[in-house]
């Protein structure tokens, strides 16, 4: 599991990350709210441990950005313990609080709980119903409909568009595409991504306003709604 511990005071953050190195944890260091929001943004963390009082960008505004685009577990430090503090947190998208100081016991079992939660809702059924905007695939009949119509696709359009679907929002390389939907290593000489990508805004975009699908130069497809 891997932990990314957000703390400025040097001392306590080299203890914690040396405590849950000793739990069995991989644990990365930000010592200000600016790193800390950029290792959160930029890589997979199993929980983070977020002080509430940061230079920089305090914890309150490194939570509500994170909440923008990651559900990361966050447990928050505080050296406040007014109840209005914790639960401005709380409501801020924090799933735990913990007030200094505190036991490192109490810090490790909380952690496991965080991420045992965690787990169970993965392990909960999935969603048989993706949506976006006016668009909607049920995964079960592996029906896709835009504004009340129906698209006709191919099996592998609708892989495809399942796939852009779940991870709606994020930009995927043709390397990504033509290796979870074809199941093949990309070819640079190979164009079956493209084609697939042209032939699935035909049915999706063309009959419409508003375009879902859109081209990133020299990164790859993303699908997200835009505003006009």
């Amino acid at each position: 599991m891997k932990l990314l511990v957000v703390e400025d005071e040097t001392k306590l953050a080299d203890y914690l990350r040396k405590g849950l190195t000793e739990e069995g944890f991989v644990v990365d260091l930000a010592h200000n709210g600016i790193d800390g929001l950029h290792l959160a943004s930029e890589l997979a963390y199993d929980l983070i441990v977020l002080d509430g009082m940061l230079p920089g960008i305090d914890g309150l505004a490194v939570l509500a950005a994170l909440r923008q685009s990651k559900q990361t577990p966050v447990l928050m430090l505080t050296a406040r313990g007014q109840v209005e503090d914790r639960v401005k947190g709380l409501q801020g998208g924090a799933d735990d609080y913990l007030v200094k100081p505190f036991a490192f016991s109490e810090l490790v079992a909380r952690i496991h709980v965080l991420l045992r939660r965690g787990a169970a809702a993965q392990a909960a059924p999935e969603t048989t119903t993706l949506r976006m905007a006016d668009l909607e695939l049920d995964l079960i009949r592996r029906r896709a409909t835009r504004a009340g119509q129906r698209l006709d696709l191919t099996a592998k359009e609708f892989n495809l568009l399942s796939l852009l679907l779940r991870r709606q929002g994020e930009v995927l390389s043709r390397t990504e595409l033509a290796s979870q939907v074809w199941d093949m290593n990309f070819d640079s000489e190979t164009n079956v991504v493209e084609v697939a990508i042209r032939r699935l805004r035909l049915k999706l975009d063309q009959p419409f306003d508003q375009p879902l699908l859109h081209t990133v130069r020299g990164m790859g497809y993303v699908l997200e709604s835009r505003a006009p």
